[in-house]
């Protein structure tokens, strides 16, 4: 019994000298010269969160915020010997209304404060989008393409190549019905044999049937704000904004100037991404 109680106090004593080391610890760092300069700078490197913006059956994506985690800046800068705000370490804030699982909303745009733009291209039957996609790589763009069910029937190994490569893709169903029966088909290769975790649906006008029938798979309804329907360049350049889904069907006319129109939007101060990053919050 003595024994018992000897090996007893002992654990005491080492738990209660972790105890006082810690708090030691924390009460050194409190007065560092370091963590007093985090302290009064900080407020001035946190970034609030922007909702997301809600108007009918409309929605645009927030931004999300930024607030300094103290004690992991605090570790950084420790190392470094003095404040400096480039070793700042923060913690992301989503906004308080987003998109994420809002499918009851179409989806025209993403956020205007982002200087950010992106191509979405319909690849039906008979398209073929090798030399679009041989574009985007050669000027290091995004890019996003919706899929017919036609399509993919004869092409399941080239969407693994545009999967593999990063495009984002999308669901056009069979030529944009998504009362189709083979739109959940087309939507469970996507996910489970792609592994894309998001789906999108299409549309060029309101449609609430289509609304209703992809909120119920829990997909995005993207409803682009730049449809381009004959003069690629001509269109593109008098529409965009920050923000801007631009919609092409794959033809001669959008192979011939999509270069001229990435140098475009380039020189304009745009970056090109696929759909998937226009949307993050």
């Amino acid at each position: 019994m003595k024994r018992f109680f000897e090996i007893l106090g002992f654990l005491s004593l080492v738990c209660f000298s972790f105890f006082y080391t810690e708090k030691t610890i924390d009460v050194v760092k409190e007065v560092d010269d370091i963590m007093i300069e985090l302290k009064e700078q900080e407020q001035k490197y946190n970034v609030e969160a922007e909702n997301a913006i809600i108007d009918g059956n409309y929605i645009t994506p927030g931004i999300s915020g930024k607030i300094v985690n103290r004690n992991k800046s605090y570790e950084e800068m420790k190392h470094y010997g003095k404040f400096h705000p480039n070793l700042l370490v923060y913690d992301q804030v989503t906004p308080e209304v987003s998109i994420k699982n809002r499918y009851d909303k179409y989806i025209r745009s993403g956020n205007q404060k982002k200087r950010q733009v992106s191509f979405i291209f319909i690849v039906e039957e008979k398209s073929n989008p090798d030399q679009v996609v041989e574009i985007l790589k050669k000027e290091e763009v995004g890019g996003t393409f919706f899929i017919d069910g036609s399509w993919l029937e004869k092409n399941q190994s080239k969407l693994m190549n545009l999967i593999e490569e990063e495009y984002t893709i999308g669901n056009y169903s069979y030529e944009g019905d998504y009362q189709h029966e083979s739109y959940v088909w087309i939507d469970t290769i996507i996910k489970r044999v792609g592994g894309q975790k998001q789906s999108y649906c299409l549309v060029e006008k309101e449609d609430l049937k289509t609304l209703e029938a992809c909120k119920l798979q829990k997909d995005y309804t993207i409803y682009p704000n730049v449809i381009v329907e004959e003069n690629p360049y001509t269109e593109i350049t008098k529409e965009v904004q920050s923000g801007s889904m631009i919609l092409m069907r794959i033809n001669a006319k959008v192979e011939e100037e999509l270069s001229t129109i990435i140098h475009y939007l380039k020189q304009k101060g745009y970056q090109i991404v696929n759909l998937e990053t226009l949307l993050t919050e």
